[in-house]
């Protein structure tokens, strides 16, 4: 798989808005209500990793979880790196909290 240019990185970053660009990998880093919640995260991510061989190199620290992603054979940033980073958000999706709405307001009588 060939290494992605710096213009197609930019381009493929737009769909990953939450990832950046760390020298020739890219990095997101996904927050959790709790360690439970970070853990079957990670679980997940490396199901799909094992699924494709492509592992990241994931830091865990209570319930933020970086994932970093690089093609090494490549030497660098390939399509398959921008493929788990759109699962691993889809993953997060699934399993970050919902939103609390707001109460409606009172009016008064």
């Amino acid at each position: 798989m060939p290494k992605l240019t710096e213009a197609q990185v930019d381009a493929a970053l737009k769909d990953v808005p939450d990832w950046g660009e760390s020298g020739d990998a890219i990095q997101r880093t996904y927050q959790f209500p709790d360690f439970v919640r970070a853990m079957s995260f990670v679980d997940k991510v490396a199901q799909a990793a094992e699924k494709s061989q492509h592992h990241p190199d994931i830091l865990i620290r209570y319930n933020k979880v970086t994932l970093t992603l690089s093609t090494h054979d490549a030497g660098g940033i390939t399509v398959k790196d921008f493929d788990l980073a759109k699962v691993s958000d889809q993953f997060f999706a699934s399993l970050a909290p919902a939103p609390v709405a707001a109460a409606p307001k009172r009016r008064k009588a």
